[in-house]
């Protein structure tokens, strides 16, 4: 009896020697796991470095605190009409047509004599092969009729590539969108450009919206 104890005793002890050497190996694998760092961390190989720093304003987006002025053509082939433009931005302008510009976007005003009104069709066939011809990269025309405060007009949205930068050399991937307002036998053609992302839809409303005859 007392020979069947020890042997009780022994087998005892074997187990809990087991039990307590498992133990030990799940705690040291648990350890050595959580001194791995997460993906993207700055300690897991320069994930974070990796990544470009985000900007307050993207390159492109026109400040929320922009102001915007009256512009009415003094010269030109037809000055009867206004339109807002943001304020402080550098204005060029030959012939019929006005541009201003800060950085990555552009404003441009172009008055012409048009027998006709514009129409989604006439866009179509004749004004989307010109800018095919001329803006480099022409890409995703589509055309449709919007209204602004002005009235019906005709809308042109599509892509191309920026001029280069004369400086860095850079060429920035631009969204257009092209308006035709038409009153009378004339017509003012309002292209607004900026960078694909950039997020400038209630600046480009607020001018836009602001055309008016006169």
């Amino acid at each position: 009896m007392a020979a069947r104890t020890r042997t009780y005793a022994v087998v005892g002890l074997a187990l809990v020697a087991a039990v307590t050497a498992g133990c030990s190996g799940t705690g040291s694998g648990s350890g050595s796991g959580s001194t791995t760092s997460p993906a993207g961390s700055s300690s897991g190989g320069g994930g974070q470095n990796n990544a470009a720093p985000t900007e307050s304003n993207p390159p492109g987006d026109i400040p929320d605190n922009q102001a915007f002025v009256a512009y009415r053509p003094s010269g030109g082939s037809f000055t009867g009409f206004t339109v807002k433009v943001p304020e402080g931005w550098a204005r060029t302008g030959q012939g019929g047509t006005t541009v201003f510009t800060d950085k990555l976007n552009t404003v441009k005003i172009t008055a012409v004599s048009a027998a006709g009104a514009p129409t989604t069709g006439s866009v179509t066939s004749k004004v989307i092969p010109q800018l095919r011809s001329q803006v480099p990269k022409f890409a995703a025309p589509k055309v449709s009729e919007v209204t602004r405060h002005a009235g019906r007009v005709v809308l042109l949205t599509y892509q191309g590539d920026s001029a280069k930068d004369p400086v860095t050399g850079k060429v920035v991937r631009d969204a257009f969108e092209r308006y035709a307002f038409h009153r009378a036998g004339h017509e003012v053609d309002l292209t607004l450009s900026g960078p694909v992302k950039a997020d400038n839809v209630d600046p480009w409303r607020i001018v836009s919206d602001s055309f008016a005859w006169r």
